[in-house]
């Protein structure tokens, strides 16, 4: 596991045995209060979207790519960057498609 590039970011020891629902449900509320807007909505989004349907080892790799701070998140996802080797994963490449995102016209 990749250390969070965020100052000051605490992060709690993840139980193995939680049930899958309550791990959905805690990832899709973090999804949705990440820090700064299109953080949130690109994140939020997605959880609504996908958080249901992922394996356990999807959700391990939503939390590592979550670990990271925000601008980058952004930067990745959008295609201003590439994202690191270490998360270039299925989820980064979910993220990546946007088509869980709600244009308003």
């Amino acid at each position: 596991m990749a250390q969070p590039n965020t100052p000051g970011f605490i992060e709690a020891k993840r139980d193995p045995n939680e049930d899958i629902t309550i791990r959905r449900k805690r990832l899709r509320f973090r999804s949705w209060h990440r820090g700064i807007k299109e953080a949130d909505l690109l994140f939020g989004q997605f959880a609504d979207k996908y958080i249901h349907s992922l394996s356990n080892a999807k959700l391990d790799m939503y939390e590592e790519i979550m670990r990271e701070q925000d601008s980058d998140l952004v930067s990745w996802i959008t295609g201003g960057s590439m994202p690191p080797e270490y998360l270039q994963n299925s989820v980064m490449t979910m993220l990546q498609q946007l088509d869980y995102i709600d244009i308003v016209k």
